[in-house]
């Protein structure tokens, strides 16, 4: 395709933390915001208050120009379409989407995490769409935030340094520029495989949710989930993850990070905590992260989310590229026994990204060069 036009008008899918955020942020500095819900009781909140309360960046309301619980309203005219969701909802905006979309409009996951621009992609053509389609993503979301009550969300911080890819990667340039206005922490990464295999998130909370289960049930969450619940124990957990998704990484040939140096460069941690090489002091020295309390319980997106979409499809890739996982491997099956969820079926596989089959050579064409390619 051609240069992205400018972006004033964005469509944003999703009304919980991130799109609440996004919304009112959005909005804030002067861009036309279409906030997408899929049930009318999230949007019912801000209707009554008149707008999105935020604080943190900034202090204010600010009244979204639309808000709807109709995806074709959302999206028509608009320069951008964001998905600001969980990944186990992309598949269900996907099915959606492909009959409203219109060529030329991209598609921003943020974020993606582990493989989301691939299942975004695989998911709708599955629905019927067969214009070329314009996709991206980043690895994590653009904000450090959280709804703290109906109709006000407290935005802490922008994500710094927040790796941001096309697929294909060709496009990477080109769809950079055009949201980097919107977004200007984002920093183009060579292709989705090094955006998705990034996910700091499944690195760190499968194995404080696990590690943390008796105490997040006994108590329902009523604990600091980063400076409390990652210890040390959890923290050496979370390493050997790292060092798992790591050897992944390398076998796919795409550039790799630690935890802790994607920590720090997000702006999430000290640098003599990064220097350190402890996760658990990383987690305690995690001043945007400071407050936020462990969730509830299991039934989360940290363990729905975070392992079923975020571990299982680095495992996947990992016997793609012939890699084992045995700690990663652990942490799904022992989740998947406590909720009663068995993720290794019901995540994210290869063949949900459409990718199964392949080898890490074509791939890699994949990702870079289209679905021609594959």
């Amino acid at each position: 395709m051609t240069g992205a036009k400018q972006i004033r008008s964005v469509a944003v899918m999703g009304a919980g933390h991130g799109g609440y955020a996004a919304a009112a942020d959005l909005t804030c500095r002067g861009f036309e915001v279409r906030l997408h819900a899929r049930r009318e009781e999230s949007l019912e909140p801000i209707r009554a208050n008149g707008g999105i309360d935020s604080h943190g960046i900034f202090e204010g309301r600010e009244t979204p120009a639309l808000l709807t619980t109709d995806i074709a309203e959302a999206v028509a005219g608009a320069d951008l379409v964001m998905l600001v969701v969980p990944s186990v909802a992309h598949g269900w905006y996907a099915e959606r989407l492909a009959g409203v979309l219109e060529e030329g409009t991209p598609v921003f996951l943020n974020p993606g995490h582990t493989g989301g621009g691939l299942h975004f992609r695989a998911e709708v053509r599955r629905a019927g769409h067969t214009s070329p389609l314009d996709i991206c993503e980043t690895v994590t979301l653009t904000y450090i935030c959280r709804i703290e009550a109906p109709a006000r969300v407290g935005i802490y911080s922008y994500t710094r340094s927040l790796m941001f890819a096309a697929l294909p990667g060709s496009a990477t340039g080109r769809l950079h520029a055009a949201i980097s206005p919107l977004f200007p922490e984002i920093r183009p990464a060579s292709s989705v495989l090094e955006t998705g295999l990034a996910n700091i998130n499944a690195v760190f909370h499968p194995p404080g949710m696990l590690l943390n289960a008796g105490r997040i049930e006994a108590t329902g969450g009523n604990f600091l989930f980063y400076r409390e619940g990652v210890t040390d124990a959890v923290g050496r957990a979370a390493a050997a993850i790292d060092a798992e998704r790591l050897a992944v990484v390398r076998s796919l040939g795409v550039p790799a990070r630690p935890f802790l140096a994607m920590f720090h460069k997000a702006g999430l941690t000290t640098r003599g905590a990064m220097e350190s090489g402890s996760i658990s002091r990383a987690c305690r020295e995690s001043a945007p992260n400071a407050t936020l309390k462990s969730p509830p319980s299991l039934d989360h997106r940290y363990v729905h989310e975070d392992v079923g979409y975020g571990l299982v499809p680095i495992a996947a890739l990992g016997r793609l590229a012939g890699v084992e996982t045995p700690t990663i491997d652990s942490h799904i099956a022992l989740l998947s026994a406590a909720t009663g969820i068995d993720y290794a079926t019901e995540g994210l596989t290869l063949e949900r990204m459409g990718i199964a089959g392949l080898e890490p050579a074509a791939l890699r064409r994949l990702v870079q060069e289209g679905e021609a390619a594959a």
